[in-house]
């Protein structure tokens, strides 16, 4: 009787234990879907929208021309200071003219004393040549006179061309801008000594009337905008008008023109060399400078909140709302994001189609397969 109670006993604990561990199951298998979680959703479409890239950029004047001398002396006159406005042919340095002067001098000299024996000659060669018309002197006497006079206009030709060598190089000691522009630093004192080898220039003046603007695209881009465009030229012609982002932080008032693309690519970064021009008639822009040019760029696709998705290394993914046995359940989907975006929208290209429905916000919270309210 006893052993009948005993084994009745260990029954019955086990069929509770089975019963009890049964119900606990079912209660955690229930748990993640029977709450449901609200998140913001929406449906997706396609828009446009005008995107601003920008792409560091570098500023040089329309002419950046190095002033050289083309005489070597002492530098007598500092006629201009840096950042000065200069026009075409303003003085801007005077070198040593003393040697210069004196060998002119010299010259001119020598030229008068070739035009004195010029004349000698002609009159000894009227001479003889009368002489011999009346066979007074000989054949060899009027060649000889003939000979002579030549070699006398001969000395006067060379000497008339080392006075003009003279006279430019006197004027060479006036050193003049060879372009409307601005003056940039002045390297050389007063009592220097300059040349036409001398490593650093006297100046540079900059022609910043108007700017270029050089910065470069990334082939792939440039690529795509000939292949849309059918050439390389037509494509620079289809950019739109561009602006300048400075390197305070603030927008330049003028919009620029991209007028050419170089036909090189930069082998160790893969881009494209581009410039842009722009007018620079209060001279706030300076040759040497730095900035951004920022492209507007109208992009068509279907546009998602950057909130809406979460990347995982290289990947961008979204959560598609899915509706099946009357239950809404988040589902994880790749996606392929446009290169340019708002930072508040992403353009997606591939793994989303207009009408489908997202979550919105918190992505980067969402599980796969959540219940969604």
């Amino acid at each position: 009787m006893k052993k009948e109670m005993k084994l009745t006993t260990i029954f019955v604990m086990a069929v509770s234990m089975t019963l009890i561990t049964s119900c606990g199951g079912k209660k955690q298998q229930q748990s993640p879907t029977s709450a449901p979680i609200a998140y913001k959703t929406v449906k997706v479409k396609a828009e446009d929208r005008i995107i601003d890239t920008k792409y560091s950029a570098t500023i040089r004047g329309r002419q950046d021309i190095q002033v050289l001398p083309q005489v070597s002396g002492q530098l007598r006159q500092l006629c201009v200071t840096e950042g000065q406005h200069v026009r075409k042919g303003q003085t801007l340095f005077i070198i040593d003219q003393v040697p210069y002067q004196a060998a002119l001098n010299t010259a001119t000299a020598n030229l008068e004393a070739a035009k004195a024996a010029e004349a000698t000659a002609k009159l000894s060669m009227e001479s003889t040549q009368n002489l011999h018309a009346q066979q007074v002197v000989s054949d060899f006497d009027l060649q000889t006179a003939t000979n002579a006079y030549a070699q006398a206009k001969a000395t006067v030709a060379q000497a008339t061309a080392a006075v003009v060598n003279a006279k430019n190089s006197l004027s060479y000691t006036v050193v003049t801008s060879p372009a409307d522009g601005v003056v940039g630093t002045l390297p050389y004192r007063v009592g220097a000594l300059v040349g036409p080898t001398i490593p650093t220039p006297l100046t540079t003046v900059s022609d910043n009337h108007q700017m270029y603007v050089y910065f470069s695209m990334s082939e792939n881009q440039l690529l795509q905008k000939i292949r849309e465009a059918g050439s390389a030229d037509a494509a620079v012609k289809a950019l739109p008008p561009v602006r300048l982002q400075l390197v305070d932080g603030s927008e330049y008032e003028e919009t620029g023109t991209v007028e050419t693309a170089s036909g090189v690519v930069d082998s160790s970064t893969g881009s494209v060399q581009l410039r842009a021009v722009f007018n620079n008639p209060k001279g706030i822009l300076h040759s040497g400078s730095t900035g951004n040019v920022i492209i507007p760029v109208t992009v068509n696709g279907i546009i998602v909140p950057a909130a809406g998705t979460k990347k995982l290394q290289t990947v961008y993914q979204v959560f598609k709302v899915v509706s099946k046995d009357g239950q809404r359940t988040a589902v994880g989907t790749d996606v392929e994001v446009a290169p340019y975006n708002t930072g508040k929208e992403f353009i997606i290209t591939k793994g989303l189609k207009v009408g489908d429905e997202i979550i919105a916000e918190g992505a980067g919270m969402v599980k796969e397969g959540a219940l969604v309210k």
